[in-house]
């Protein structure tokens, strides 16, 4: 079974940008599809961002369409997720996902990372 980490969280103002990272390890990373998911307190997790195992197909929640953009480097085992013109609503825990099958990850992937905290002040 493939290991996630998490990385690039913080803090940022409105308007701003951060980049935040998954780095897999154990089973081959490169055979998962990858989405990021976030969960700010009191709500369910949603879904955000998920790209499949080559980097050809990508799909976004219509709230950060046009604002975030996710890609990998297989040969570092990292999928990122490039946010930019940060609102407080996105303030949230991000977690990182992964699925070989590409029908659950936009929905129930198998296996999360412990997640990285994203605040938006403003």
């Amino acid at each position: 079974q493939v290991q996630l980490a998490e990385s690039g969280g913080g803090l940022v103002q409105t308007g701003g940008s951060l980049r935040l990272s998954c780095v897999g390890s154990g089973q081959t990373f490169s055979d998962h599809n990858v989405a990021w998911f976030r969960q700010s307190p009191g709500k369910e997790r949603e879904f955000v961002a998920a790209i499949s195992w080559n980097g050809r197909d990508a799909e976004y929640v219509d709230s950060v369409q046009g604002r975030f953009t996710i890609f990998r480097n297989n040969a570092k085992s990292t999928v990122s997720l490039q946010m930019n013109s940060l609102e407080p609503e996105d303030t949230a825990m991000y977690f990182c996902a992964a699925d070989m099958n590409w029908g659950r990850i936009t929905s129930n992937p198998r296996t999360w990372g412990q997640g990285t905290l994203v605040t938006v002040s403003s």
